[in-house]
């Protein structure tokens, strides 16, 4: 298998990968960037985007992206299709080999490979996915104000957005699946003095109702035997994300999750060269925006160590 030699390989898109892409370009990085199986990331699969700065009148998430993407290509960025399908990090140089067939070896190495919401795999949920289902409250929540909405989970991530959108929302329904929440007791005592959010234990989502316009219920199992449906506008998974890690687990120190863990203040990983930004490194804010940010984080900090090569 041939070997290509590129000086930044960046491998992932969405707003960290294209950022990063766009910093490095301008830096004469001549970056390489792999789309990754999910081009443009997360973002894709939303529709309005009213919460990044610039859009004044909102963008659609591929419109977002794509605007991004051509920033990229605009200062020289190579953006080709194509994934990571292993790494070796043990040497010098970083060698990424890319659809099981092309092998690339870089001097440094940008991480944005992202994180995928975990679904309850639902037909229907896939269905009404951006007419109504949305894995993140923080990016959708404005779209249902004054609504009924429902929120999955028992975690705190779950009371939390439970919380956030009862702020907004006419009244919030959480779904517990058993008989108590895992969430801290700190988290369940805001939701317990949170007057609009109903919760509903032992509780477990059968169906996503809806019609041409989204989703307008929920058919729930009530103890396993009981059936209901609450009526809704909108239907919110908080039942955690999983990082897109799984190829750099032999290389890279991974939390406990599998979120690729950099040195504070920095994108820096623990294998020197490589560098990680955007959801993939971030379990807590997971918002277009802080990932952008940590795109230009990645590109300043790959362009600095290769400063420090010459």
């Amino acid at each position: 298998m041939a070997i290509e030699k590129v000086k930044c390989l960046i491998i992932g898109s969405g707003p960290a990968g294209f950022t990063a892409a766009i910093y490095a370009a301008r830096a004469n990085m001549n970056p390489v960037l792999y789309e990754g199986l999910q081009p443009g990331g997360q973002l894709t699969t939303t529709t309005e985007v009213d919460n990044f700065p610039g859009y004044p009148e909102g963008v659609t998430g591929p419109q977002l992206m794509e605007d991004l993407r051509k920033q990229a290509q605009r200062f020289g960025a190579d953006i080709r299709s194509g994934y990571a399908t292993s790494v070796d990090f043990s040497g010098t140089n970083r060698i990424v080999e890319i659809d099981g067939e092309t092998k690339i070896e870089a001097q440094v190495v940008i991480i944005s490979t992202g994180a995928t919401a975990k679904y309850l795999g639902l037909e229907s949920e896939e269905k009404y996915k951006g007419l109504g289902v949305s894995a993140c409250a923080t990016c959708d929540g404005f779209f249902y104000r004054k609504q009924d909405v429902a929120v999955v989970g028992g975690g705190d991530t779950a009371a939390e957005e439970a919380t956030y959108l009862a702020g907004l929302a006419n009244k919030v329904y959480l779904i517990v699946r058993k008989d108590h929440m895992r969430a801290s007791k700190a988290m369940q005592q805001r939701v317990e003095n949170t007057p609009n959010i109903e919760v509903l234990y032992e509780h477990v989502t059968q169906e996503v109702l809806g019609d041409a316009n989204g989703v307008n219920g929920v058919r729930l199992l009530k103890k396993g035997t009981e059936e209901v449906v609450i009526n809704v506008t909108g239907f919110f998974l908080a039942i955690g994300h999983t990082p897109n890690t799984e190829i750099f687990k032999n290389f890279l120190e991974l939390d406990e999750v599998g979120y690729i863990k950099t040195k504070p203040g920095s994108s820096h990983t623990n294998v020197s060269g490589v560098f990680a930004c955007g959801d993939v490194q971030d379990p807590h804010y997971r918002q277009a925006i802080t990932a952008a940010g940590s795109g230009c984080m990645a590109a300043l900090d790959a362009e600095r160590y290769l400063g420090s090569l010459l």
